[in-house]
């Protein structure tokens, strides 16, 4: 018996060891609580019907992997031959074909690239916002960037669009390699501390950067929409801010536009703990009945606006694995079909594809419209 007794304390301190230091290596520990403390609450009655706002927010980056100009350009036009052919046979309970918003680097500019994807974007398959990497910038060299970059989409490409009340050209935010505000503990790949304050400046209307788990640039906000207010003193500001809530629209701070984080406990590491769920879609993760039903699980909506939900995930489409997962594989087929089939209207469902720039339209919406205004655009 006290062998038992031994052996079976062994295994569960170990068990115990082992669960610390996969928290501590996944940097679980910046965001556990704030995804264990809703769950805890009681949960409301969910509404009789509820939209989901689907959207597809692609880091798309042809010269990756350093590539030669030729076939980063061999990339881009087999995305935009092949995009089509599948979202063509996928429509929404409008009857519109799935949208992709192809967050473009600022520091891969190519005019031919770029016109091929604003053909596929006029053609109605999606749109176009800025994606950044940099290190060591200072906030100078930053403003100049995204000005620059946004002028060049707008003046010589006919994309993003330009604000009817500031005049200025606004357009959507993905940071690279997850650094958003200098979040990164060792302080690479960014270097600005005041960087939501130049995106607000320069006309960024949202922020799509997270969910960025596994990552120690990861928030303590998970699932939510939120208004994040920058300390041009520090760094990571937005991680946390005030949600957003019917009534309340906060044009002072910088709109933070999250994908799903969970824990997936239908499929585990080692069999024993569950595996971080953080919206990507790859080729060594691809969309599951299981997955799409955690996306939705986790309501991430406007505070008093349950009927209206958000489902963002994430990919590198230009990547060889991905695209040819995408494509070849039926991925990208098989994720419109589980969504169709997973948000139908006998389901209690209504399912609405969506670029970047009219998911924050839709929000604004759910925000500032009263109930009569809202059911006649919903």
């Amino acid at each position: 018996m006290t062998w038992v007794l031994l052996t079976t304390g062994f295994l569960l301190a170990a068990a115990v060891l082992s669960a610390a230091g996969l928290v501590l290596k996944k940097n679980m520990h910046l965001w556990l609580a704030s995804y264990w403390r809703p769950r805890l609450r009681r949960r409301s009655r969910r509404p009789d019907l509820v939209h989901v706002v689907f959207l597809f927010a692609d880091h798309f980056e042809p010269y990756w992997g350093g590539s030669s100009r030729d076939l980063a350009r061999t990339r881009a036009q087999e995305w935009c031959r092949q995009y089509p052919e599948v979202a063509r046979k996928h429509r929404d309970a409008e009857g519109r074909h799935p949208q992709h918003t192809h967050f473009y680097p600022e520091e891969e500019y190519d005019p031919e690239i770029l016109d091929e994807l604003q053909a596929l974007c006029r053609n109605g398959f999606g749109d176009v916002e800025v994606h950044l990497h940099h290190d060591g910038d200072t906030g100078e060299e930053l403003r100049r960037k995204l000005t620059r970059f946004k002028n060049l989409l707008y003046s010589h490409h006919g994309l993003l669009r330009r604000n009817a009340v500031t005049g200025q050209i606004d357009y959507g935010f993905i940071h690279g390699n997850w650094a958003l505000d200098n979040s990164r503990k060792d302080g690479k790949w960014c270097g600005v501390n005041d960087e939501l304050t130049i995106l607000k400046e320069t006309g960024c209307y949202a922020d799509f950067t997270l969910p960025s788990a596994p990552s120690d640039t990861q928030t303590r906000r998970i699932n939510s929409l939120y208004w994040a207010h920058d300390d041009p003193a520090r760094p990571k500001s937005h991680d946390a801010g005030r949600r957003l809530a019917k009534g309340h629209w906060d044009s002072q701070g910088l709109l933070m536009v999250q994908g799903p984080l969970a824990l997936n406990w239908k499929s585990r590491k080692w069999g024993l703990f569950p595996r971080i769920e953080n919206a990507e879609i790859s080729s060594d993760n691809p969309p599951t009945r299981e997955r799409v039903r955690l996306w939705a699980k986790q309501m991430i909506h406007v505070e008093g606006r349950p009927d209206h939900i958000i489902i963002k995930v994430h990919s590198h489409g230009t990547q060889e694995s991905n695209r040819r997962a995408f494509f070849e594989e039926g991925m990208l087929d098989r994720l419109y079909g589980l969504l169709e089939e997973t948000f139908r209207p006998e389901h209690g469902f209504g399912l609405h594809y969506r670029t970047a720039w009219e998911t924050y339209e839709t929000l604004r919406r759910l925000c500032e419209m009263d109930e009569a205004r809202l059911e006649a655009v919903s």
